[in-house]
């Protein structure tokens, strides 16, 4: 399954809306709220399975 759609399942009925944006260079960032919770240049790596569902969740309980 995607992350998408992870995210959607995790949070579904929670979440108004999910964007997903393109961007250049390899960046991959995930952010709740304007909050960055997730940055792989930051991270120096690829999220691990389940990473990225997890730290929204940390995310949306604060």
């Amino acid at each position: 399954m995607s992350l998408a759609g992870d995210l959607v399942r995790e949070f579904e009925g929670a979440i108004q809306s999910l964007e997903i944006l393109p961007s250049d260079g390899g960046r991959f960032e995930v952010r709740v709220n304007e909050a960055l919770v997730f940055s792989k240049k930051q991270a120096g790596r690829h999220a691990e399975p389940g990473e990225v569902v997890r730290l929204v969740r940390e995310a949306v309980k604060k």
